[in-house]
């Protein structure tokens, strides 16, 4: 992304972008390659934020045919049959997006996240994931990290009034500025493997609670062969099951992980809209964060939960484990 600058037609465009992070935060973004997989709400929020924004190209992939579930969430696909009928999600999200600003290159793929090998994770700059199993997100971001460039991977999932973003920048440099002067920082990012690899008794005590609830889900999900997303109010007999056999394993209290909370996540799985926004607004500044090497950038994981209105950072690794 460094040598080029930006042209005439970009730098009016972006004039008052340019005035708030600078020209070289844009350059940057106008040369980045963004890899979106999963176009939930929260993601179609996203695509709108860095669309807007300037990123120079977007990749979708999903697959799937519209539903009234999609609809609800996705306001990027039109509320026509006559014009989504035949096309997939993704094909639609494209569609929308080309209008939101012109000079951004979006594009559509077609395969399973699980498919694609570290030679295509190797095009991006970034790669989001939404809609995928605990066992696509690892490999995804296990391929990100082998790839030949340092390559952001962030996963994200919003159920029903709550959401939770993981970020991986790998080895990450970066500055901000204090005072008058600037300070080049550093940090070192686990893996998502190595993130839930961490022991939840070694957790601090006042760790997000939707951490763990989130956790049991995605293990429930994984267990069955369940597309993420994929439960309902009959499975909650099951799932409270595992969380109180993850707990016990884990010698963890059982009040960390509320049934009433595994209750509502499970119950509706379906997003909220206004949620959507939240999370999806966070997720473009951060991911213009990572590109533009300017301000500090969330590290690991961020917690929203519309029912206290709370947005909460959790920094899991093992050199943070019981701070």
């Amino acid at each position: 992304m460094d040598g080029e600058e930006l042209t005439a037609q970009e730098t009016a465009l972006y004039d008052r972008q340019i005035r708030v992070w600078g020209a070289d935060a844009q350059r940057r973004l106008s040369k980045a390659h963004v890899l979106v997989y999963g176009m939930k709400g929260t993601i179609a929020e996203f695509c709108k934020n860095i669309v807007l924004a300037g990123v120079g190209s977007l990749t979708l992939i999903d697959d799937r045919m519209v539903t009234e579930e999609v609809l609800s969430s996705n306001f990027l696909i039109p509320p026509d049959e006559n014009v989504y009928s035949g096309k997939t999600i993704a094909q639609l999200c494209c569609n929308s997006l080309k209008d939101f600003n012109p000079m951004v290159r979006v594009s559509v793929e077609k395969g399973d996240l699980s498919s694609f090998d570290v030679e295509f994770f190797s095009k991006f700059d970034v790669v989001v994931v939404s809609c995928c199993s605990l066992s696509a997100k690892k490999l995804a971001n296990a391929k990100c990290r082998k790839a030949s460039k340092r390559v952001a991977f962030y996963a994200v999932d919003c159920r029903d009034s709550s959401g939770e973003i993981f970020v991986d920048l790998q080895d990450y440099k970066y500055s901000k500025k204090k005072m008058e002067e600037t300070i080049e920082c550093h940090l070192n990012y686990p893996s998502f493997e190595d993130a839930l690899s961490v022991p939840w008794r070694a957790l601090h005590r006042r760790m997000s609670k939707l951490y763990f609830a989130m956790r049991v889900i995605e293990k429930f999900e994984d267990i069955e062969g369940r597309s993420a997303g994929e439960v309902s109010n009959a499975d909650l007999s099951n799932v409270l099951k595992l969380k109180r056999e993850l707990c016990t394993s884990q010698s963890l209290n059982e009040s960390h992980v509320p049934d009433t909370l595994l209750e509502r996540l499970v119950t509706d799985t379906t997003e909220f809209p206004p949620v959507c926004a939240v999370i999806g607004g966070i997720l473009g500044q951060e991911v213009i964060k990572a590109i533009s090497g300017k301000g500090d950038p969330l590290k690991n994981f961020f917690y929203f939960d519309a029912s206290d209105g709370k947005g909460v950072i959790e920094d899991i690794s093992d050199s943070n484990a019981g701070k």
